[in-house]
């Protein structure tokens, strides 16, 4: 079967469409003029007439003129290929890999493993993306520049990321499809309660005009935990859930997501309590 015949026999009712996805955003509560932080599976919503465009048009529709859309355009394949898992590429190719991959450049860099719907986004003309060589973002709307530039390299996902301007400005965060697996807020809560281990890394970045190797010290992002903490989090009340096409959906605050994973993994290192949330040892 192939991936479009999965799609079909997975949605009833008809195809998907921008129409009913607008329909489906405004259910689950999101209004015109709104800064939403997008997690999206094109394929979790079946088929859907349009594609990845069709869902991009309904998305912009539902915030509005006055409204913003941001989405990660992370690129981990540059990144040391040392500790590259899928796939691993054999040791005597690293030096080539390090030395010619091409810089990274916010204009035409494709993201990797973020999806078709956060690619399309970055790849609209308005669309702004940030400097960062391995966790870019990109924003579509109001705001988009303040939100995306001044990344550096050292802030990662934590304070002086988007994702704390975002914290800031009180946006929420919006899964189509898509799992506590790829919260990002939780990055930030984490960064902020020191917990994140760094190991050597390195990308390939422009320096002065010229492409070079740089090596710094990356986080080690794990999320084995975060079903976990999801899961807790949405226990709590706060989270607005719904389906849209075959895709379940989520909008939540990112403020109360990025905080509740800060007090979760630091309660984890509480005596007792470090039984009951061992992923954070």
């Amino acid at each position: 079967m192939t991936g479009e015949e999965g799609a079909i026999a997975r949605t009833n009712g008809g195809p998907v469409t921008s129409a009913t996805i607008l329909e489906g955003l405004r259910r689950l509560g999101v209004r015109s003029g709104a800064q939403i932080l997008v997690h999206s599976s094109l394929s979790s919503l079946g088929f859907v007439a349009g594609g990845a465009q069709a869902v991009v048009a309904a998305l912009r529709a539902a915030v509005g003129a006055k409204g913003l859309l941001v989405t990660p355009a992370f690129t981990t394949h540059l990144s040391d290929p040392a500790h590259w898992r899928a796939p691993r590429v054999p040791a005597q190719w690293w030096a080539a890999i390090k030395t010619e991959t091409p810089a990274f450049d916010p204009s035409v860099t494709p993201s990797r493993g973020i999806g078709a719907v956060s690619e399309l986004l970055r790849t609209t003309p308005g669309a702004r993306r940030g400097p960062h060589p391995q966790v870019s973002f990109a924003a579509l709307g109001r705001g988009a520049d303040e939100v995306v530039s001044n990344h550096a390299v050292r802030a990662w996902l934590g304070d002086g990321s988007p994702l704390q301007r975002l914290y800031d400005r009180d946006a929420e965060v919006l899964f189509v499809g898509t799992s506590y697996a790829t919260c990002t807020a939780f990055h930030l809560g984490e960064h902020r309660a020191a917990s994140i281990a760094f190991r050597p890394d390195g990308a390939p970045m422009m320096a002065e005009g010229t492409r070079a190797w740089a090596n710094f010290d990356a986080p080690d992002y794990k999320t084995d935990a975060y079903a976990l903490i999801g899961a807790a989090f949405e226990a709590q009340g706060g989270v607005r859930t719904g389906r849209i096409g075959a895709a379940p959906c989520r909008l939540f605050k990112l403020r109360h997501a990025a905080d509740f994973a800060q007090a979760f993994v630091c309660k984890g290192r509480e005596g007792p309590a470090r039984a009951q949330s061992g992923p954070f040892g």
